[in-house]
């Protein structure tokens, strides 16, 4: 389980999360979060469609193990699969309960996320109590759900700005090729997969990207006093 102490604060600070499966077929999810966070990665997700507790625990006990102490790992799962396999930050689908619920079931302390795939999504997610951070999707991948894309992400960034609100990651086909698309929109997290699982250099990949995020927010006024708030 990830100290407790400092999760919001790595949250707030966070620029870069990795989603992946629990890579059962391929029996590369240590290599590939060791990767990763050494890249500068600062938060994996892991969506794990088995819903087997205990394969989503063991799972998170590997991205725990490289998570170290600035890393943070969530699960994309039910709450009752996510409490079961004792995880500290947790997404839910744009469907599933309450915020509040969630944060009952899995302890005061727990981040609970919420996808966002419509500027209606976006409105509850900012108003919605108990709701610590949330994700536009998907921005390029096609047969996504609602009305996606940069249109999203730059609505999202006008009604919450990276630098005042809670934190929110663009997602969906984000890539080396397409992120300063994504910057120029408003985002200033990401979430990406392919992009670095599917990299020759795992680590190298991951420290591209993360390079250009502390790029975009060095030069952001906003961005730097959310660094300076955080601590």
């Amino acid at each position: 389980m990830t100290a407790l102490l400092g999760l919001a604060t790595r949250l707030k600070l966070a620029k870069l999360m990795l989603i992946t499966n629990a890579r059962n077929s391929t029996g590369d999810l240590a290599g590939l979060a060791a990767a990763a966070f050494g890249g500068g990665v600062d938060l994996i997700q892991l969506r794990e469609p088995h819903p087997d507790p205990d394969v989503q625990a063991a799972a998170l006990a590997v991205l725990e193990k490289h998570a170290g102490r600035r890393g943070l790992v969530s699960a994309y799962a039910a709450t009752e699969v996510a409490a079961a396999a004792k995880a500290d930050v947790v997404q839910l689908s744009a469907l599933d309960g309450s915020a509040a619920d969630a944060h009952t079931v899995l302890g005061q302390w727990a981040l609970v996320g919420r996808s966002c795939h419509s500027p209606g999504q976006v409105d509850a997610a900012i108003a919605e109590p108990g709701v610590d951070f949330f994700t536009v999707s998907p921005v390029y991948n096609a047969g996504g759900v609602g009305e996606a894309g940069l249109s999203l992400v730059k609505y999202a960034a006008k009604v919450a700005p990276p630098s005042t609100s809670k934190p929110w990651f663009a997602v969906g086909g984000v890539s080396a090729d397409n992120l300063d698309e994504v910057l120029a929109a408003g985002a200033r997290r990401i979430g990406v997969a392919r992009a670095i699982i599917n990299a020759e250099d795992r680590q190298a990949a991951a420290e591209a990207l993360a390079q250009r995020l502390r790029e975009i927010w060095n030069e952001d006024p906003g961005m730097e006093q959310v660094v300076f708030n955080a601590f």
